[in-house]
């Protein structure tokens, strides 16, 4: 991986660039504003290196180093840092991630804690919010960003309504992978009107 050397003063307190490249290593070469000033970046420092393509501004207070490598997680992360680190990709983004059903979602769908839910938030383009209060159990984690378990992907896209030969295909190559239990299967499949018996 390239990383691109930036001299750095030997004061304490100054700008640690092996700092901010190792939390933007971590997520996939983003980084937010407040990161970067708890490693000494002020936004006067950040916005130099914009104008010199260090770095380029992804959105308000997200930031990528312009020679990180990447990824198939790149456009996800950035919606991530958004919310706070908290948000849990899920529904149709969470089935794609997990590579489950041919369903190719057009909008990322996240969950934010129901709390949330009565923010005023900015939301992104493209980006559709749920709200629910997510157990450990039914989180799973990429390279950075967290997404839902299948169990939970699925009882989230059929509450919504989601296409339910996309559920159905879901489930099955779910349990194919030995990612829920027959039981599951069963329960899921149950509970999808019309689709016990397949689409």
């Amino acid at each position: 991986m390239c990383k691109v050397r930036v001299d750095k003063p030997n004061i304490e307190g100054s700008p640690d660039w092996d700092a901010l490249f190792e939390l933007a290593q971590g997520q996939q070469g983003y980084f937010t504003t407040s990161q970067a000033a708890s490693v000494g970046y002020s936004s006067q420092l950040l916005y130099k290196y914009l104008r010199n393509g260090t770095v380029t501004r992804v959105r308000r207070g997200v930031y990528r180093l312009v020679h990180f490598p990447a990824d198939q997680e790149e456009d996800l992360v950035p919606l991530w840092l958004w919310s706070e680190r908290v948000g849990v990709f899920s529904h149709e983004t969470a089935l794609a991630l997990q590579d489950l059903s041919d369903a190719l979602p057009s909008r990322v769908h996240m969950t934010l804690p129901a709390a949330w839910r009565h923010r005023r938030l900015k939301v992104p383009e493209g980006l559709v919010l749920h709200f629910a209060d997510l157990d450990e159990s039914e989180l799973r984690h990429a390279a950075v960003v967290p997404f839902t378990a299948p169990k939970r992907t699925i009882a989230d896209c059929m509450a919504v309504h989601f296409a339910p030969d996309l559920v159905y295909q879901a489930v099955v190559q779910a349990r194919q992978r030995g990612l829920i239990s027959g039981v599951e299967e069963v329960e899921l499949l149950a509970a999808l009107p019309g689709m016990a018996q397949g689409p």
